[in-house]
């Protein structure tokens, strides 16, 4: 899709209608006690709108909704091809919607533009559709039972499923979560963040317009205290996939165990290393990497390459290549498609991040921050032990340790409470092969920064999380149970005791 300019952008931007209510059983609805809460622009810090601040008794509505819509089968017993066509459909709507999709979720984020338009919105829908094409094709299976019986092992969705999102990929992770949860046949109630609600909102409006069933898709905006946890500790849901910090992660745990030991899917934090070995092939294209792996969107990603285990001998040269790449990561106006980075998500965040920039001694590049806006910041760190290399800032700084050898980088890139992505970069192919199996992360690219995509499995070692996987076939596991269907064939007549 061409991009518009600046003007265009802010002209949609001033055109939108933007969605404030809960969505739950096909209508947007004002929250139970009317209570509302603003969410504003980052960029601009001006109010957008006021949004219906959710509790406990519009999540007992949202859920109640869909235990009825998967209890009568309007969607979970649908035929297969009919959700596919529904799903498809849905895709389709927002490919036709997809810049003000675009516009509205670089507003309510803080994201730039330009990657709303060329990552966010496009990876969305593929999602949506590449979901939607497996429901048919995903089959179950027959053991190797004897002659006399038959032995069906069959996936059905697992019932109601809460999908706690987070606020630094509001739409991509919704659908990350809807795509296999819907295909599977689940009914699901989603909170998204309270800084990023809109277009998940919106999302849920156009689902309708696609032909789903109300009640199969719910959202209940609101914070953590009374939607999140209320969803976590809800008897009626069957299962929460959870993305977002590891303090929070761990909570619904207690949650699960406090109330029906619902099944809990979690991806949460991560330290990302990118280690470049001293044999690494064009050190230009290394930084290129390193430096996109590191302040892409902000640095607001839990796969963020944001430390940097360099080896001695290469380290001057690659950090004056990264200074040079990191020039062209400008911040300012999100809706300006030149910018490269926009503002962080929240001024909470934003004082987060600089509190973190206010402890670094030996600012490489960058290290500026002002009004909501950071600067692409490199720091040299004395070693692991340090404040920077070891908390997940979730912001654009990256911590540059130097070691000596191979060994000394894979033992420092796995001392970390995390494990959820890696890079390594080194002409060896022996070596790299070595270091990807030896770092413990659930994504490891070797001479290259990335998540894999939509074919690959996405999820983490450790405390980066567990039970499930986002991407993939993989990502329809947790969204169904396995049923053995047991059927003895043998003839009676065979069995008769005499």
């Amino acid at each position: 899709m061409e991009l518009l300019t600046q003007d265009e952008y802010k002209s949609i931007a001033a055109g939108l209608t933007l969605p404030t209510g809960a969505f739950i059983d096909g209508a947007f609805r004002p929250a139970v006690s009317g209570k509302t809460f603003e969410t504003v622009n980052p960029a601009t810090g001006e109010k957008l709108a006021d949004i219906a601040a959710c509790d406990a008794a519009d999540v007992d509505f949202a859920v109640e909704k869909a235990r009825e819509a998967f209890d009568d089968g309007r969607w979970s017993r649908m035929h297969p091809s009919d959700r596919k066509d529904i799903l498809i459909r849905l895709a389709k709507l927002m490919t036709r919607n997809a810049r003000e999709l675009a516009v509205m979720e670089s507003i309510d984020s803080g994201k730039t533009i330009y990657d709303c338009e060329t990552v966010d919105i496009p990876e969305t829908i593929h999602c949506l559709k590449w979901h939607a094409e497996a429901i048919d094709k995903i089959y179950d299976q027959v053991s190797p039972a004897s002659d006399d019986h038959i032995a069906m092992v069959v996936r059905e969705p697992i019932g109601v499923v809460g999908l706690v999102l987070p606020w630094n990929f509001p739409l991509l992770m919704l659908a990350w979560k809807i795509g296999p949860a819907l295909a599977a046949g689940c009914s699901v109630v989603v909170k998204p963040a309270t800084e990023t609600t809109l277009t998940a909102l919106r999302l849920a409006e156009l689902a309708m317009e696609a032909g789903l069933p109300r009640g199969v898709l719910n959202i209940v905006p609101g914070d953590g205290a009374d939607v999140g946890e209320p969803i976590g500790r809800h008897m009626e849901i069957d299962m929460v996939s959870f993305t977002g910090s590891t303090v929070t992660g761990k909570r619904f745990l207690s949650y699960s165990a406090e109330s029906n030991a619902k099944e809990v899917v979690l991806e949460m934090g991560g330290k990302n290393p990118a280690i470049v070995m001293d044999d690494a092939e064009n050190l230009d294209r290394v930084a290129a990497h390193v430096v996109n792996g590191a302040f892409w969107n902000m640095g607001e990603n839990c796969s963020a390459s944001s430390r940097l285990i360099v080896h001695k001998d290469v380290k001057a040269e690659l950090l004056e290549r990264i200074a040079h790449h990191a020039k062209q990561w400008n911040i300012g106006d999100p809706l300006d498609p030149e910018t490269r980075m926009g503002a962080l998500v929240s001024e909470g965040h934003y004082n987060k991040v600089c509190s973190y920039l206010d402890q670094a001694e030996n600012v490489v590049i960058g290290g500026n921050a002002n009004k909501g806006f950071v600067e692409a910041t490199v720091v040299e760190v004395p070693g692991n032990h340090s404040t920077l290399a070891r908390e997940e800032i979730f912001g654009p700084v990256l911590s540059v340790i130097e070691v000596s050898g191979f060994d000394e980088a894979i033992k420092i890139a796995n001392d970390t409470d995390y494990g959820l992505c890696a890079s390594i970069f080194t002409a060896n192919a022996k070596r790299a092969i070595r270091g990807a199996r030896a770092i413990r992360a659930g994504t490891v690219t070797v001479n290259s920064f990335g998540e894999g995509d939509i074919t690959t499995p996405f999820g983490g070692y450790k405390q980066s999380g567990f039970g499930g996987r986002d991407n993939s076939v993989h990502a329809h596991d947790q969204y169904t149970q396995l049923k053995t269907i047991w059927i003895d064939l043998a003839d009676d007549a065979d069995e008769a005791i005499d």
